[in-house]
């Protein structure tokens, strides 16, 4: 199974409420309105019909010059008795209905499919359907602005129109992807050995599994990667990193617990030099933002790493957990100050109903988002495609 048959799979599972949302905001129109075009247009088709039938009866008027001929013909010739059998073609009238019939067959097999096509109700796009769009992407983690702005955007030039459901998700799908589309990029490799990728986040957010996945993809790319485990206050961190580089094939530079996470960073980075490595992913503690201390600490290793190569960290990727909702903005704000944050990855978007934080993110920061995880499987993280993911968001 591809990684985005999974998002739809799981994304869609847990997400099933914004499309749930969208149907019973297009169902909440009364059904009468829907019923009501099919028999105007039947009763237009009939008037336009019994015309076109009638229109040869003005030609049997010039008949009362032919009328007096046959009065005469009808005394010598037995033969007007044929007459009766043109009762016979109006008999052949009914043959009709029997071929009639036969599209009837078809009808049933093809039935199935008519009446799904008219049964799928449709609502006017009206001031009170906007403002229950509106409010369901709230309620999704969009955010206020985000929800206004995309609503503005689905209602311009389109209110008063009929629409369904699918067309309805078609639209959001479309705005989804109009701002999520620039900010789908995948982490950029430079030419600079070794490139230090620093991994940030708070406490939870997936950043050791992350940097498992991540690493297990470079390597299957033919990259030469070393991991150093920067989280040494928590023995169960470093040993699960560890776990992780068994998996994917990569060496894990460890320190003994309590020791200086700035140190270990630095030591990583000459040995990574040494080895000739392409890329090394240094792994730090979780940190909650509105901790100044633990905040500093990360500002230490970042200046610490700089004294090494003034142009590292080359990247730094800002793990986020999509549970987490709208305190994702905070964080993002945060850490982008202090560690100058320079793409996202967001995690656990199989956990949450509420997936419109991403769109939320990419809409006030513009920061690249680079990957995306559906699972705890190696292969559960993939680089981010914004129509897949517009797409599986909405129940499309």
């Amino acid at each position: 199974m591809s990684f985005f048959s999974k998002l739809r799979e799981r994304l869609t599972r847990s997400s099933s409420k914004i499309g749930q949302g969208l149907d019973e905001i297009v169902g909440d129109a009364p059904e009468v309105e829907d019923n009501q075009p099919a028999p105007v247009v039947e009763t237009v088709a009939v008037t336009v019909a019994e015309p076109v039938a009638r229109q040869p009866e003005p030609a049997p008027h010039p008949r009362p010059d032919p009328i007096p001929q046959p009065r005469p013909e009808p005394a010598p010739r037995p033969h007007p008795e044929p007459v009766p059998p043109r009762p016979a073609p109006v008999s052949a009238a009914p043959v009709a209905p029997p071929a009639a019939q036969k599209p009837g067959l078809m009808g049933r097999i093809f039935g199935g499919g008519a009446p799904a096509a008219t049964a799928e109700p449709r609502r006017a796009l009206d001031d009170e359907m906007l403002e229950a769009l509106e409010d369901m992407l709230i309620q999704a983690d969009m955010g206020v602005e985000t929800a206004l702005r995309v609503t503005a955007n689905i209602a311009e030039g389109r209110m008063g129109r009929r629409v369904s459901s699918i067309e309805l998700k078609e639209l959001l799908a479309g705005e989804v992807t109009r701002i999520m589309a620039p900010v789908a990029r995948p982490l950029p490799i430079y030419p600079k050995k070794p490139q230090v990728v620093l991994v940030v986040g708070v406490n939870g957010s997936g950043k050791t599994t992350t940097i498992g996945k991540l690493a297990s993809q470079f390597r299957a790319a033919g990259k030469k990667v070393v991991i150093a485990a920067g989280d040494t206050f928590r023995a169960a961190a470093v040993e699960q990193l560890q776990v992780w580089g068994q998996r994917a094939g990569v060496p894990v530079m460890t320190a003994p617990e309590g020791s200086d996470p700035a140190s270990l960073a630095f030591d990583a980075m000459t040995r990574a030099e040494a080895e000739g490595a392409d890329l090394l992913m240094i792994d730090t503690a979780g940190r909650l933002q509105n901790r100044a201390d633990l905040m500093e600490e990360l500002a230490k290793i970042v200046r610490v790493i700089r004294k090494k190569d003034p142009t590292a960290p080359h990247n730094t990727l800002l793990v986020l957990d999509a549970t987490t909702g709208q305190n994702a903005l905070s964080q993002v704000e945060t850490f982008q100050k202090l560690a100058d944050v320079s793409g996202l990855v967001m995690t656990k978007l199989d956990g949450t109903a509420r997936g419109g934080v991403l769109v939320a993110l990419a809409d006030r920061f513009g920061l690249p988002i680079h990957a995306i995880g559906v699972g705890e499987q190696i292969d559960d993280l993939d680089a981010f495609d914004a129509n897949e993911f517009a797409r599986a968001l909405v129940g499309l």
